[in-house]
C-alpha cells in the first residue's frame, strides 16, 4: 500500500529544539545522573536515544549508559505475523538492577510496543524505574500507557500513520503524517 504525505509537522529546527527540550527534562526529573540509564527500542527509538545521550553529554558532561533493545519476542502480535519476523540485536551492556531507566522510542501508538519493552527489560532484572519518553505522541492508547515526556502531541487518525525522519537513517530529519 502507497502511502501519501499528508502534512509536514517538524523540520530539521523544531526537532533539535524538540530533542533538546526532552533531554533537559530528563535531567530536570533525574538529578542523580549515576542511576540514570537510556534505554532505545530498535530502530529509530535507538536513534532517538543516541541523541538524547548526546544532549545529556554536552549539558552535564556526564556519560549516561545508554542500551538498544529490540522488543519483536516480547510482542503480543508474534503469532499473527505471516513472515519471519525480523529479530534485531539488544546491546545492553550494564545491569538495570536500581537504575532509573528512560525507555526511549520514536513514536507511541496504542501502548503495545511499551508493554513489550518492559517486559523484556524485567527479563533483566529489576530497575528502580522506568520512565518513558516518546518523540510523537498519537493518542489511540490501548493500553494505560503514558508518556512521561513527550516531544509533541499529535492526534492523528487510525489509519494515518507517522514517520519520523532521522538524518542517520532517511538522511533529513523531519517528522510527517502519512496516509493511504
Amino acid at each position: 500500500m502507497t502511502q501519501k504525505t499528508k502534512a509536514k509537522i517538524m523540520d530539521d529546527k523544531k526537532m533539535e529544539r524538540t530533542f533538546s527540550r526532552i533531554a533537559m527534562e530528563i535531567l530536570e526529573r533525574n538529578r542523580e545522573t549515576g542511576k540514570l540509564a537510556l534505554i532505545g527500542i530498535q530502530t529509530k527509538g535507538a536513534f532517538v536515544a543516541r541523541r538524547i545521550q548526546a544532549l545529556i553529554k554536552e549539558l552535564e558532561n556526564v556519560e549516561v549508559p545508554l542500551g538498544i533493545l529490540d522488543i519483536t519476542l516480547f510482542r503480543d502480535d508474534l503469532h499473527m505475523q505471516e513472515d519471519r519476523p525480523m529479530v534485531r540485536e539488544t546491546e545492553i551492556d550494564f545491569s538495570v538492577e536500581g537504575k532509573d531507566i528512560v525507555l526511549i522510542d520514536d513514536v507511541i501508538f496504542t501502548g503495545r510496543t511499551i508493554r513489550a519493552a518492559m517486559d523484556s527489560i524485567f527479563e533483566l532484572g529489576r530497575p528502580g524505574s522506568i520512565q518513558l519518553a516518546v518523540f510523537i505522541d498519537r493518542g489511540h492508547r490501548e493500553l494505560p500507557i503514558c508518556p512521561d515526556f513527550k516531544g509533541k502531541y499529535l492526534p492523528t487518525s487510525r489509519r494515518e500513520r507517522v514517520n519520523v525522519m532521522l538524518q542517520e537513517i532517511e538522511g533529513k530529519d523531519q517528522v510527517l503524517i502519512m496516509e493511504p
